[in-house]
């Protein structure tokens, strides 16, 4: 269930730092509060990440910390994009714990559900500096 004063943790193609068009899914949506992590492991996927629960408290995924302005635009939109079916999607939306400068609070974030036997882990939990290395490479 979502309400008001939702949060939502973005790790990947919604970052705005990334600035690239699926960030404008949150225009008007959604507050950005701050750079954040929450404990899991980063996957490179098919040209977006994918976050799956931590297998130590060491293992962290950097990303970007919103306020939910619109929860049910906001939700039902980004469960689209993130191919979020009921039972059956690429992704689903759980809650999160999330570390920021305003302390650690419960969050929304989409966690990859399909197998990662084959994917690749990116190293350091950091999307956007993945690709930067990579363009770099």
């Amino acid at each position: 269930m979502v309400s008001g004063r939702d949060r939502l943790f973005v790790y990947g193609t919604l970052m705005r730092r990334l600035g690239g068009r699926p960030h404008r899914l949150l225009a008007g949506r959604a507050r950005y509060l701050g750079p954040a992590w929450t404990p899991g492991r980063l996957y490179a996927l098919d040209g977006y990440p994918g976050l799956v629960p931590a297998r130590t408290s060491r293992d962290r995924v950097h990303g970007e910390l919103y306020l939910v302005l619109d929860a049910p635009g906001l939700f039902a939109r980004l469960d689209e994009y993130e191919a979020c079916a009921a039972g059956d999607g690429e992704y689903r939306r759980c809650r999160v714990q999330v570390h920021w400068r305003g302390g650690c609070s419960p969050a929304w974030a989409y966690l990859y559900t399909r197998p990662i036997t084959g994917r690749r882990r990116i190293a350091g939990g950091d999307y956007a500096a993945h690709l930067a290395w990579r363009r770099e490479s």
